[in-house]
């Protein structure tokens, strides 16, 4: 059996058992709430624009003639604490092997650092190969360091990283399951569920892909495979050049020096950064008993979505303040669109995610189940120019417990790249109707039913 289907739920019993509960902010009346800046903060290679640049480069870039993408920068920053980013080039990547590939071609051509943070890196076929190449590396002088969580990664075994510790390679074990290892701070149920890849400080990956051999394979997506031996895991990544990896490169740092003491090795982490193309972006990152900036911003893109809501998303678990925030877009108007997976390696959160579908039917949300791979993806494009691809899930686990980071894009050319990929999934997908869903089986329901008791541990 599949480590991770053993995973989930030996975590919720501990967790039931040792943690208290923590609850999401009051996002109902988020707008009304804030106070927005008179200016709207634009980072550049340079530094902050002036406000009159500002205004000028959100004129030209942000024009739209339903959406108020200005208003909603505004108000995205007083929540979310996170300035837009300009003068950054970004690169889709759909699967696991076209981002592989673009992740070890970055990794070959290190020069200074490289530094990975994942939820999972397996030792197999594709962990190894990973780990051989990090290893050639630091052989080369190049200094590889590494975050990997205790849990993600709880069946690779333990010969494994000491092979990497001893090449030379700086690793840190977040939250470590056993408690003698991190005996005044022991958070089981905080986990860091990031996938940042920085390259010497001028590249940065991330998305919902980790480190192991179900992304060797393609999905569906844009394949002409005829039958479904051999598929991957459908799943997406992003490449960042510009600005905006500065940004990465601090959550990577602040994340090691929060919980290892030993000082990385002295390296060039934060080069000067020239523009390398026109997207303005903004990098948001969440942390247990945080301010819930992902949160905030999914939310509040959802409450002032004007045309389209179109959302995929692997883990669907979320609470009543985003479920309203879908239902009433539909009941306005907006075209909402959900891809949730018809296959999961978590059965129990499947099922949870399920339970919410007749109420989302019933307000005209449109929902698609993913056929033949397993759909891990994170990602969402509201009203066509508001895009976010990251390692957060619709639920509460994302939301409450983990360390989590997303990108967010305000830009209509990487907009359309993001409904072309959503069309594709939308094709590869089984629409599930209210009538249909009405006549599932009763043991269908009890599934929901029980899953649904455990949704805030899941």
């Amino acid at each position: 059996m599949h480590i991770r289907f053993l995973i989930r739920p030996a975590l919720i019993a501990l967790c039931l058992s040792l943690t208290a509960c923590a609850s999401l902010p009051d996002v109902r009346y988020l707008k009304t709430s804030l106070t927005p800046q008179d200016s709207i903060t634009i980072q550049t290679s340079q530094g902050n624009l002036s406000k009159q640049k500002s205004e000028s480069l959100l004129a030209k870039r942000l024009r739209s003639d339903n959406v108020k993408l200005p208003e909603l920068a505004a108000l995205e920053e007083a929540a979310t604490g996170s300035p837009l980013i300009a003068g950054n080039k970004l690169t889709l990547l759909n699967d696991g092997p076209e981002t592989m590939a673009a992740m070890l071609a970055a990794i070959k051509n290190a020069k200074n650092h490289i530094n990975l943070e994942t939820y999972i890196f397996n030792q197999d076929a594709l962990g190894k190969e990973f780990a051989e190449l990090l290893m050639q590396k630091q052989r080369e002088g190049v200094q590889v360091n590494i975050i990997y969580d205790s849990i993600g990664s709880i069946g690779t075994p333990p010969e494994f990283f000491q092979q990497l510790r001893d090449s030379g390679i700086n690793l840190l074990e977040f939250n470590p399951v056993n408690p003698f290892k991190q005996l005044f701070s022991w958070h089981l149920n905080n986990r860091d569920h990031r996938k940042i890849l920085v390259v010497d400080g001028v590249i940065a990956f991330t998305g919902g892909i980790n480190i192991t051999s179900d992304y060797s394979s393609k999905s569906l997506f844009r394949s002409r495979k005829k039958d479904n031996v051999d598929l991957g895991w459908r799943d997406t990544h992003i490449q960042v050049e510009g600005p905006a990896v500065a940004s990465f490169q601090w959550l990577f740092m602040q994340t090691w020096v929060s919980h290892k003491p030993d000082n990385l090795a002295e390296r060039n982490y934060f080069p000067p950064l020239k523009p390398m193309g026109k997207k303005i972006v903004r990098v948001i990152a969440s942390v247990p008993d945080g301010d819930y900036a992902v949160y905030k911003a999914y939310v509040l893109a959802m409450q002032e979505a004007k045309v389209s809501i179109h959302v995929t998303n692997a883990y669907f678990v979320p609470d009543v303040q985003l479920i309203q925030a879908l239902t009433d877009a539909a009941k306005r108007g907006v075209d909402v669109k959900m891809v949730f997976p018809g296959i999961s390696d978590a059965g129990l959160v499947m099922h949870a995610g399920r339970s919410f579908y007749t109420e989302l039917l019933a307000s005209g949300v449109r929902i698609f189940e993913l056929q033949a791979s397993v759909l891990h993806a994170k990602t969402a494009v509201i009203d066509g120019y508001w895009s976010t691809v990251g390692s957060t899930n619709l639920d509460m686990r994302s939301f409450l417990h983990n360390n989590e980071v997303n990108l967010i894009t305000l830009d209509k050319s990487f907009g359309d790249v993001m409904e072309s990929a959503f069309n594709e999934d939308l094709s590869n997908s089984v629409e599930i109707t209210a009538e249909q869903w009405a006549q599932r089986p009763f043991s269908d329901r009890m599934r929901e039913w029980m899953a649904r008791r455990l949704e805030y541990w899941l």
